[in-house]
C-alpha cells in the first residue's frame, strides 16, 4: 500500500510496518492514520486514548489481524518548519480527530482477545535514517545523527484487566534497525483494548502532564489542520533532533518505522 507522505522541513516519519504474532511471515506495509470498521470480533475501532470508552475517528490508518493485534498507530507528522541553524529540535504534530474530540498525544492501540492471555509487548524500530535520495550531494542525503525520541508514555483502557507497564524513560531511537520496547503486559494483564499514548492534552483527567500546545503562524494566529479544519497542535512528547553538524536541505525527508506487538514469553 502506498505510504502517506507528510512533511516537516520535509521531515517525515510516515512509513510504517506493523507486525503481530498472528500475521504472515511476510508482513504487509501500511500507511499511517486511522479508523477501522468492526467486523465480528476481529477488528476494533480506534478509541480516545484519554477517554477510552469513546470511539473516535482519526481517519484512515493501519491495523493487523488476529486475537492479539494492533488496531491503530498515529502518524508521526512533523509538519513544516523553517530551516534555522539554531532550531534543531522539532516536535511532532498532535493526533487529530474528526468530530468534537480534541487533539491528543500520538498513540498505538492494542486489542488482546486471547483466552488465557500470557501478556504481550510493544516494540518499535527505525528501519533507516531520515533521507532524501534526490539531494545531489550523496553525503547530504541522510540527516546523519538525527534522533527520534518518544516520551511521556502512559497506558489507558475502559476495561478492568491489569494494566501493562510502560517505559517511563525517554526512548531515543539512536540505533537504526534496533528494536526498543515501549510497553509490556505481564501474564494475565493487558486483556481487552488498551492504548499507549505519548503525551496528553490539558483536558486529560488521567493526571498526565500536558505536552500539547497550539501551533501559531508568524502573525500569532492558529495554524489550521487541513484534514480536520481544526487548530493544529504540536506534541513535545515526540521530537526529532538534528545535530548542528548535519546540513538540512528544504526537501522531504523520510524514514520507516516498524511497530511490533508480540506475545510475551
Amino acid at each position: 500500500m502506498k505510504i502517506h507522505q507528510l512533511t516537516m522541513i520535509g521531515i517525515l516519519a510516515g512509513g510504517v510496518l506493523l507486525l503481530s504474532p498472528e500475521v504472515s511471515a511476510e508482513p504487509d506495509r501500511f500507511g499511517q492514520g486511522g479508523s477501522v470498521t468492526v467486523v465480528g470480533s476481529d477488528v476494533t475501532k480506534p478509541v480516545d486514548p484519554e477517554n477510552p470508552e469513546e470511539v473516535v475517528d482519526p481517519g484512515e490508518g493501519p491495523s493487523t489481524e488476529g486475537k492479539l493485534r494492533i488496531d491503530f498507530v498515529s502518524t508521526l507528522n512533523f509538519g513544516q518548519a523553517r530551516i534555522d541553524k539554531d532550531n534543531r529540535k522539532f516536535n511532532a504534530q498532535a493526533q487529530q480527530f474528526t468530530g468534537e474530540t480534541g487533539p491528543r498525544g500520538s498513540y498505538i492501540q492494542i486489542t488482546d482477545q486471547r483466552a488465557g492471555s500470557n501478556g504481550w509487548a510493544i516494540q518499535v524500530k527505525q528501519d533507516f535514517q531520515f533521507r532524501n535520495a534526490s539531494i545531489e550531494k550523496l553525503a547530504d542525503q541522510e540527516l546523519r545523527g538525527a534522533v527520534l525520541s518518544l516520551d511521556g508514555a502512559w497506558a489507558n483502557s475502559s476495561g478492568s484487566s491489569e494494566a501493562p507497564t510502560v517505559t517511563r524513560d525517554t526512548v531515543e531511537l539512536t540505533a537504526i534497525g534496533t528494536t526498543y520496547e515501549l510497553a509490556r503486559a505481564n501474564n494475565g494483564a493487558g486483556s481487552g483494548v488498551w492504548t499507549v499514548a505519548f503525551g496528553a492534552s490539558s483536558t486529560n483527567s488521567n493526571q498526565q502532564a500536558t505536552t500539547l500546545s497550539p501551533i501559531l503562524d508568524k502573525a500569532g494566529l492558529p495554524v489550521i489542520d487541513t484534514l480536520t479544519g481544526k487548530p493544529s497542535y504540536e506534541n513535545s512528547a515526540i521530537s526529532l533532533f538534528v545535530p548542528q553538524s548535519t546540513k538540512i536541505h528544504p526537501v522531504d525527508y523520510r524514514t520507516e518505522l516498524t511497530w511490533i506487538v508480540s506475545s510475551a514469553p
